[in-house]
């Protein structure tokens, strides 16, 4: 009955202490963290979402979490229910810092998100230039096309408001090798997008002038 009692006791332990390594990213408390790695407790449990302690650092942009979390082994492709991952996440959202960190760190190029587009693909879109430049640096493909039909360059041009950091996203992916051809399930170009969108500098981008 003894044993029974401080196995519990020692098993409630252990448990509180790996919770502590997530609970201590959500509250943003570096602190409690460092002590968490620092006693061996597990890097990868995951909250209600699936979400890993990095990926909660991912999205709370938070930097110092981030680097402790890697150097202690964080998966960093570890995907959550609606399949984002730290990776993913972080080249999406021009988390650049720690993107960098993770392009380090064993990114999977190929991993795609729910709607099976790489992490390039909604940086073009969200207008984040740094870290699409980062990830095509990487070498991840710039013409892969997604679930939707689209490739980087294609939402840099059809979810963008075409201003000047689209254009920027837009030379960009051009200059590595993007291919303006090609078409959509609606068979229409990039080009044929920017010109019914009224985009006349990405039009004359994308055709070459």
């Amino acid at each position: 009955m003894r044993f029974a009692i401080l196995a519990g006791v020692l098993m409630m332990s252990i448990n509180g202490a790996e919770a502590g390594v997530l609970s201590a990213v959500e509250r943003g408390d570096i602190v409690a963290l460092d002590r968490a790695i620092q006693a061996g407790n597990q890097v990868d449990q995951r909250n209600a979402k699936g979400q890993t302690p990095l990926l909660v650092a991912v999205w709370r942009d938070d930097l110092a979490a981030a680097r402790r979390l890697i150097a202690a082994g964080a998966d960093v492709n570890a995907k959550d229910a609606i399949q984002d991952s730290p990776y993913l996440v972080a080249g999406a959202h021009g988390r650049v810092e720690i993107l960098r960190l993770i392009l380090a760190n064993g990114a999977d190029l190929h991993s795609t998100n729910r709607f099976g587009g790489t992490a390039l693909i909604p940086a073009a879109e969200k207008g984040h230039p740094e870290a699409v430049d980062m990830l095509i640096a990487a070498g991840v493909d710039v013409d892969h096309v997604n679930n939707l039909g689209w490739t980087a360059l294609l939402e840099a041009v059809i979810l963008t408001d075409g201003g000047p950091t689209a254009e920027r996203i837009i030379r960009s992916l051009l200059a590595a090798g993007a291919d303006p051809s090609i078409r959509d399930f609606d068979g229409r170009t990039a080009i044929d997008h920017a010109r019914a969108r009224g985009f006349d500098r990405i039009a004359a981008m994308l055709a070459g002038r």
